[in-house]
């Protein structure tokens, strides 16, 4: 299963995420897909519902061109295009050269501490 994790850090423990990382990925040759964000306002605006939604039935529904999902959702397309982008550039969405839509992940998993302290 191929798994991305989504973090809500603050940005020390972003920094201390990160070098944690980078030492374990130079030891190991597995590594986890991660996407950070400094708060849950941040993580929200970027992957909303709607985002969420439109991953879920492409990842259910592979080959599709994002004219054909917009259609198959009953929305509009300037705003299913504008989704499609920001999901691509957090690699949630991939799109190869002829428009077709691909999901890379099979679960999303979202982390965020309570404790300013956890990490």
């Amino acid at each position: 299963m191929n798994r991305i994790e989504i973090e809500v850090l603050s940005s020390q423990q972003a920094l201390a995420s990160f070098s944690k990382t980078w030492k374990n990925t130079t030891n190991s040759k597995t590594t986890t897909s991660r996407l950070v964000f400094g708060s849950l306002r941040e993580l929200f605006s970027m992957v909303t519902e709607k985002r969420l939604e439109l991953l879920r039935h492409v990842a259910l529904h592979a080959g599709t061109n994002t004219r054909q999902l917009a259609q198959e959702l009953g929305r509009d397309y300037k705003n299913v295009h504008t989704d499609v982008t920001k999901l691509a550039e957090l690699g949630l969405l991939e799109k190869n050269k002829k428009g077709v839509l691909s999901a890379p992940f099979d679960e999303i998993v979202i982390h965020a501490g309570i404790r300013s302290d956890a990490a």
